[in-house]
């Protein structure tokens, strides 16, 4: 009981009602969990509030007697509008981690109606950690829990569902793990379930039940990934009457297949990858992209499903690096007109792809054919698009340096022209800010291809760096960019992230 007192003390004592800011345990574990910050100081770190509910959890198992009275504590402080955001946080990772070991969702009367009550919160902290608590506290009696989450998925609203489909994911994530026979009797249930959720119209809860279901076809791959299968290839062949929200939730499910260790659906997944794989060539521009992040993931963590494949597929991935002018809209902002252009994801989505296969599938690459679609990414009026690129000369300068040699012309005038480029006047600080970053990455690049062995012999190497110390502006900037590397152990960096997102390879 005193250790118990002593490892709640530091959110205990904050007892005034304030805004959460905890963020609930973000971490590797549990990455769903917001990471907010508004009002309120920490008391610890984030990682604390995990650390502390396992623990409380361990002492429970020791001790189930001692325990129930802070578990009783837990429920009745989630009730208690005295409580701060922080301190109700931490009982609900304590009563999640509890119930990982004992069944509280029986045991304590009244607990699932309280945190289903939290998910009508206004801190987005408290929801996802009730979603996450409602998830554990009847793992230990899933032939009581999944029914009653499956019939509350089935009559709520949309954002209700998209919490419990959380608290249903835990469930899965968690058998993948530890053995629950108790499971098996309600995968077909389950499976349903989810399935009536694959055309909601919101991609977050696609997003979720695309997971459960990639989780659920690991445990159980030789009768579910058939299923997966027949079921895209059919809404493929109806493409004009079935809707892409199934055909792209489809397909990420099998990227949550793919992960780096070895698992016993590999073999099963190297035959079927294909069919999934012809979502390259759908006709709806989500699909395509959906299809070529479960592509990276395959490319980055489980090559050997792919290499075979990469004579027919690099066709139709390079495709996706075009710029489509029937993809590029204006939309007006008041008295402003920007332009919007629905294909840079895919774009995006295609050359992140193509950086993955330098390190796992360099030698099933036309290096020629490559470096055209490289070379075409340079020339593409779009920050995020060159950063990648800029990425990619450099890395193919080092893994395939004499074919780069021969494409220096075709490289470098790209470089000189972003050097040589101005801003509007009237732009705004963040315009400026991205021209510099692309500036000082042009440099980098050609630094690269400088080191090239007898890149020093070919004009356009020469011609680059005279017109660059012709000018006192671009001589001092090349000469910063020198010093930092210098000075830098990490050698080449670019931020790709500038308003973009990272590249998803897990």
């Amino acid at each position: 009981e005193e250790l118990v007192k002593l490892l709640i003390k530091p959110i205990y004592s904050q007892q005034k009602t304030t805004t959460s800011t905890v963020g609930a345990a973000t971490n590797d574990h549990h990455p769903h969990l917001q990471q907010q910050q508004q009002q309120q100081q920490l008391v610890v770190h984030r990682q604390a509030f995990y650390s502390i509910a396992k623990s409380f959890a361990s002492l429970t198992v020791a001790n189930l007697k001692e325990s129930a009275y802070f578990v009783k504590k837990f429920q009745e402080d989630l009730n208690d509008s005295k409580c701060s955001d922080s301190i109700k946080i931490l009982a609900l990772l304590c009563l999640g981690e509890t119930g990982k070991y004992t069944d509280l969702a029986q045991s304590s009367s009244n607990l699932q109606q309280i945190l289903l009550d939290i998910f009508s919160s206004q801190s987005d902290d408290l929801r996802t950690a009730a979603s996450y608590t409602l998830g554990y506290i009847g793992i230990r009696n899933l032939n009581s829990h999944i029914p009653f989450l499956l019939s509350e998925i089935a009559r709520s609203q949309t954002k209700r569902q998209y919490l419990l489909l959380h608290s249903l994911r835990e469930i899965i994530a968690y058998q993948n793990h530890e053995n629950l026979p108790q499971l098996d009797e309600h995968i077909d249930s389950i499976w349903r379930t989810l399935f009536a959720h694959c055309e909601c119209p919101e991609e977050g809860t696609r997003n979720v039940v695309a997971e459960c279901l990639g989780k659920l076809t690991l445990l159980k791959a030789e009768k579910l990934l058939p299923i997966l299968r027949e079921t895209f290839v059919n809404h493929t062949e109806q493409q004009k009457s079935a809707s892409p929200y199934v055909r792209s939730t489809i397909i990420t499910a099998i990227k949550f297949t793919i992960v780096d260790q070895p698992q016993h659906i590999d073999a099963i997944l190297k035959s079927y990858i294909k069919d999934f794989l012809n979502g390259l060539e759908d006709k709806d521009i989500d699909v395509r992209r959906v299809a070529l992040v479960m592509f990276n993931s395959a490319a980055h963590n489980k090559p050997m499903l792919i290499r075979d494949l990469l004579k027919e597929l690099l066709p139709k991935l390079y495709n996706e690096t075009r710029v489509r002018p029937e993809l590029i809209r204006e939309v007006e902002m008041g008295p402003f007109k920007h332009t919007v252009d629905d294909g840079l994801d895919l774009r995006k989505a295609a050359y992140e792809c193509m950086y993955t296969l330098l390190d796992t599938c360099l030698d099933k690459l036309d290096m020629f054919d490559y470096l055209t679609y490289v070379e075409d990414g340079l020339k593409q009026d779009h920050y995020d698009i060159r950063m990648l690129t800029f990425l990619m000369v450099v890395r193919l300068s080092i893994l395939c340096p004499t074919i780069v040699l021969q494409r220096l012309d075709r490289l470098v005038q790209p470089l000189k022209t972003i050097l040589q480029s101005k801003v509007k006047a009237n732009s705004i600080k963040q315009e400026f800010e991205k021209h510099d970053e692309l500036r000082r990455a042009a440099i980098k690049v050609f630094l690269a291809l400088q080191q090239i062995k007898d890149a020093n012999k070919v004009a356009c190497i020469n011609d680059f760096e005279t017109s660059v110390k012709s000018s006192k502006e671009f001589h001092d900037l090349y000469n910063t960019v020198i010093l930092e590397q210098q000075q830098s152990s990490s050698g080449f960096s670019f931020n790709t992230n500038n308003n973009a997102e990272a590249m998803d390879m897990s």
